[in-house]
């Protein structure tokens, strides 16, 4: 099958990029203090070496005292943290790359293996991480107004540092999808609620403060996920409608592209249709999606952080269903982190060159 629709130009707002392929965020933790270094540096630049159409960072936290539970986790706050990131969009622009900065709030966590906590006690919406597990407090009003804030920040210390996107971690169980999921989110101000519609008030919040600060035409983009890590098969939205009815007050408030995370890409969303995450979101909004999940490779991402290893696979299936119309973008983790040059290799026809992943490639920057 053609992968040529993979290839095509896309252009929205700030976004220029070369072709469809993004470098999907993943956790690093190689930023000493929060501060990203040269060697950081010099693994994104290699990325947009190899030809990666749009680079998303590794979570960034917000300034937030307890925003993160890992000291190596980089920050996108700070004089030394943005002059660290100033190296990485210039080093990423020398290659003609473009690229945004997932900025991230963790929420309520388990604590680091390495003991290391932050300062004061982890927070969201409850003090729930998961069903039954409590590792912190629950935000006040000021907590909420001040962490909304503090994402707006994030977002203009993108734009003024050169970067061209930003995304909002809104997904795999941290702090913005503590808020949407019913399980961790008991409160009874307006930042709760029953539906999950009311329950995306703070996420349209932090949207609507990330778009004022930014303007109207600096690309904006949030990466949601159905799926927690401590529960693969929960679903916030279990129908179609359910949905629609999360996705469009985020769109209302203001974000362009939605990136939807599951485990697995081909898995259909909802009975009835072969549509995925992403498929459903482009049908249901007539926005922007990027899709996810074990592209390239036979295991998911979970699997490897458990120290799988797996073996590139076939994108026949990726290239139908982006043939088809039902996302724009496709984003690719594993594969690009173990190898920089994936995306040109994919797109030479090199394929008995591809590299498979093996939990080796999560404790180094691989640089070749």
């Amino acid at each position: 099958m053609s992968i040529d629709s993979l290839f095509r130009p896309f252009q929205l707002k700030t976004l220029n990029v070369k072709n469809r392929i993004v470098m999907a965020p993943m956790t690093r933790s190689f930023s000493p203090n929060g501060i990203p270094t040269q060697q950081v540096a010099a693994y994104y630049q290699k990325r947009a070496e190899g030809e990666v159409g749009l680079i998303l960072s590794e979570g960034t936290v917000i300034d937030r005292p307890s925003a993160s539970n890992d000291a190596n986790v980089p920050h996108f706050y700070g004089r030394e943290a943005l002059a660290g990131w100033q190296h990485v969009i210039d080093a990423v622009h020398a290659k003609g790359g473009q690229m945004g900065p997932q900025i991230w709030h963790m929420g309520i966590m388990d604590n680091h293996h390495s003991g290391w906590v932050p300062p004061v006690p982890f927070e969201g919406p409850s003090g729930l991480n998961r069903p039954g597990f409590t590792n912190g407090s629950t935000m006040t009003q000021k907590d909420i107004e001040d962490t909304i804030l503090a994402f707006g920040k994030a977002a203009a210390d993108a734009k003024a540092t050169g970067f061209d996107c930003v995304e909002i971690h809104g997904a795999h169980g941290y702090l913005i999808d503590q808020f949407f999921w019913e399980s961790t989110n008991l409160r009874t101000d307006g930042y709760g609620g029953k539906t999950l519609t009311e329950r995306t008030r703070f996420a349209t919040d932090v949207i609507r403060e990330i778009r004022k600060q930014v303007g109207p035409d600096f690309a904006v983009i949030i990466r949601l996920s159905q799926f927690k890590p401590s529960a693969y098969t929960n679903k916030l939205a279990e129908t179609p409608q359910e949905m629609d009815a999360w996705l469009q007050p985020l769109v209302d408030a203001g974000v362009d592209v939605l990136h939807c995370s599951q485990r697995r890409f081909w898995e259909p969303e909802f009975d009835g249709s072969d549509l995925n995450f992403a498929g459903w979101a482009k049908k249901l909004t007539g926005k922007t999606t990027i899709t996810v999940g074990s592209v390239g490779l036979t295991g998911d991402f979970f699997g490897a952080f458990a120290g799988e290893s797996s073996q590139p696979s076939s994108l026949d299936e990726l290239s139908r269903r982006m043939d088809r119309g039902d996302f724009d973008l496709v984003a690719v983790g594993r594969p690009i982190l173990a190898d920089p040059n994936w995306v040109t290799k994919i797109r030479t026809g090199r394929t008995d060159d591809l590299k498979g992943f093996s939990k080796e490639a999560l404790v180094e920057l691989v640089m070749e």
